[in-house]
């Protein structure tokens, strides 16, 4: 302080307990916050290796969200596929009944493979997540990116099960019932005449035979479908848990520059409250030195 002269002893004795005062601060301000490296001023190197670190986890955090979503948008279209082979299954059982029934029976056998086409259809349109939907479009894309700074991505194409001019659209509507009471190879095979057409005597059964057998088709056709979707799930789910793991080790490595050792710093504020002891009765001590000499005067 200006004005105030200080022997050389007190000048020492007081620098000492305020380089004490700062090391405590910033031993202390490690504990609280648990990190040695808390701004560009404490380590300039480890702050900013740290930093990137930190920033390409939160990049590859972000993405993560978006491969989950993907996984559940086509786990989706999946459970739809699924549904619609049960549905199958149910009218291929319609069909076998139809070769021995009445025809008041048969009647009701064509309402209700007629029912199941168009609940077919209808699930089709339903498999929606998000707002997009895998098997109702060809034109329907879902782009999963893997990176941010990377054209890493997956991009998986739609399909159409019900536009009756796709190849693997077996189960639209309009492929229930062929037009013109034909029986063609992408038709489902009942005509406008329902099951009737098998004949009172059953003369021409052979035709059920032919309803089921494209029936198959769409089913095989289903389940190509469905390898392919699940081929796109795995992969996603390997990205996932790739992605899941890189954060994990990129924040790993941001925590390894930066995060103190509280056992370390812990000890450390004991001595240094130890040696601002010694400082202050260091600096009594020569603060009694003056006080002599002034008992000497008096």
């Amino acid at each position: 302080m200006a004005g105030i002269s200080l022997t050389a002893s007190q000048r020492s004795s007081l620098l000492s307990l305020q380089a004490t005062e700062a090391l405590s601060s910033r031993t202390q301000s490690r504990l609280s916050s648990g990190r040695s490296v808390n701004s560009v001023v404490d380590d300039a190197v480890k702050y900013f290796k740290s930093k990137g670190l930190s920033d390409r986890a939160s990049d590859f955090d972000i993405r993560k969200d978006g491969i989950d979503q993907g996984i559940s948008t086509i786990k989706t279209a999946l459970q739809a596929i699924e549904a619609i082979d049960k549905l199958v299954k149910q009218m291929k059982g319609v069909v076998q009944a139809a070769k021995a029934q009445t025809a008041t029976e048969r009647k009701a056998s064509t309402i209700q493979f007629k029912e199941i086409g168009k609940q077919i259809s209808l699930l089709v349109e339903d498999a929606s997540y998000g707002g997009l939907n895998l098997i109702n479009s060809t034109n329907t894309k879902l782009d999963v990116a893997f990176g941010i700074r990377t054209q890493s991505r997956l991009i998986v194409n739609g399909i159409d099960l019900n536009s009756s001019a796709a190849t693997n659209a077996l189960f639209g509507v309009a492929n229930v019932f062929s037009a013109n009471g034909t029986l063609g190879e992408t038709a489902l095979g009942l005509s406008a005449a329902g099951f009737e057409m098998l004949g009172a005597a059953n003369s021409a059964v052979g035709l059920a035979d032919k309803i089921i057998s494209n029936l198959n088709k769409g089913v095989s056709n289903l389940r190509a479908q469905s390898a392919t979707l699940g081929g796109n799930v795995a992969i996603l789910q390997t990205r996932l848990d790739f992605t899941k793991n890189y954060v994990n080790e990129l924040e790993a490595g941001s925590d390894k520059m930066t995060l103190a050792d509280l056992n370390e710093e812990g000890a450390n504020l004991i001595a240094l409250q130890t040696r601002q002891q010694l400082g202050i009765q260091s600096l009594s001590i020569a603060g009694k030195q003056q006080q002599a000499i002034l008992t000497l005067i008096q």
